[in-house]
């Protein structure tokens, strides 16, 4: 009787004693059949029906006392390949041919992600509400800055440094350059400075420069780059995007901005947008080749795409705002970021925004402060035209201000350049 426990090895084992006691037997009646509904052979024959076994008792005496019939086991036994593994076949379902509908569907490679409906940046309705852009500083400013480039010699010296300054920003790149911005808190001028430096790259540079958006809890930088209408987001692009696209395919999913720049939205403006920490860094891998520079407007810290945004580009701005909370937040993070490798500090601006016109902050102190951690400082003085929110028109900016941007991107892009 087999063990319920292990019954394959008792049926094996009585197969094989039944072939090892019948083997000078089955050499006679090798062409026999086996009768309908009997087990099929294991080993080199099987014993014939009929034929006298050895070691059976002769005929006409009386045999030992019959055994109950074996439990046949529930699977369908099937002629093994290896003595040791005997196979069994598999289940009805398993057998089973699939319909042509089932067919065709698994031949047809995955479905692209569903083409998202274009939303605007701002509401039609709230257009209107938007007053006309101030100027970045006062008429009167203008004009007495004007008398004095005419009547000194610092006009000279302003167009050499402009010129110096444009050199920088105008060197070549073997890979792309990515720039992290990210802040310790908002309000603190993150996505004004992100629009900044992408609209100063892509001015001064001939190679594309993109503009990417990993912030997408409703953030501001559609807006203040001037786009009208958003479709396709980071999370959607990293569905997309693949090795072999052209710049041409890449550049289908953004938003095309002046001076040959791209921008990239986090989002479409919707509450519950998320961006994980995947896609954003096949975004990034996969887009960092086609465009010479890329910005990115990262989330505030510690949020984890920020962090990994901090370590992984080649120059990172910190920007806070030039309050006295602002610059002990900061320092902080400066802190924190001395414990990374040397590079990570090193590779490190911090900009104080001015965003009213007296902060009330010694910023000589300030800067010596947060420079004795390694970090570079600047510092983007008011503009009306910046603190007024809305889209940002250089024309309009304060002449300190363009100044200032500038001088910033061409730091940072230098410290791009040394860590490849």
């Amino acid at each position: 009787m087999p063990n319920g426990d292990n019954w394959q090895s008792d049926v094996l084992r009585d197969l094989k004693g039944g072939a090892a006691s019948a083997q000078g037997g089955a050499q006679s009646g090798a062409g026999a059949q086996p009768a309908p509904g009997a087990q099929p052979p294991q080993g080199a024959g099987a014993p014939v029906p009929g034929a006298p076994v050895p070691g059976a008792p002769a005929p006409g005496t009386p045999g030992p006392a019959p055994q109950p019939p074996q439990v046949q086991p529930p699977q369908t036994y099937v002629p093994p390949q290896h003595p040791q593994a005997p196979q069994y076949q598999q289940s009805p379902q398993a057998q089973r041919p699939q319909s042509p509908r089932q067919a065709q569907q698994s031949q047809q490679p995955p479905s692209r992600p569903r083409t998202p409906d274009s939303r605007p940046v701002v509401e039609k309705d709230l257009v209107a509400a938007g007053l006309k852009p101030r100027h970045g500083e006062p008429f009167t400013a203008r004009a007495l800055r004007a008398v004095r480039r005419t009547v000194s010699s610092s006009a000279a010296r302003e167009v050499a440094r402009t010129t110096a300054t444009a050199e920088v920003l105008q060197q070549a790149v073997t890979t792309g350059r990515q720039i992290a911005v990210t802040s310790i808190r908002g309000g603190a001028g993150k996505t004004t400075i992100a629009a900044l430096l992408g609209t100063t790259y892509a001015h001064y540079r001939h190679d594309p420069t993109l503009i990417i958006e990993a912030d997408p809890a409703l953030g501001s930088l559609p807006l203040r780059l001037g786009a009208q209408t958003l479709r396709w987001t980071t999370g959607d692009v990293a569905g997309i995007v693949e090795p072999q696209m052209s710049l041409l395919d890449v550049t289908g999913y953004l938003v095309q901005l002046p001076d040959n720049a791209w921008l990239l939205p986090g989002s479409q403006g919707q509450i519950g947008a998320m961006l994980d920490l995947r896609s954003y860094e096949k975004v990034m891998v996969s887009l960092r080749r086609y465009f010479g520079v890329t910005v990115v407007d990262c989330e505030t810290l510690p949020a984890e795409v920020a962090r990994v945004a901090l370590s992984a580009a080649q120059a990172r701005v910190l920007v806070a705002p030039a309050t006295l909370e602002g610059v002990a937040s900061t320092y902080a993070v400066l802190e924190w970021l001395r414990g990374l490798p040397r590079h990570v500090i090193a590779g490190t601006i911090v900009t104080l925004t001015e965003t009213v016109p007296h902060t009330g902050l010694d910023l000589d102190a300030a800067t010596a402060k947060l420079t004795a951690t390694g970090a570079g400082v600047h510092v983007l003085p008011y503009d009306r035209h910046l603190a007024a929110g809305g889209t940002i028109r250089t024309e309009l900016l304060a002449h300190a201000t363009r100044q200032s941007v500038t001088q910033l991107a061409a730091d940072v892009f230098q410290l791009s350049q040394k860590r490849r």
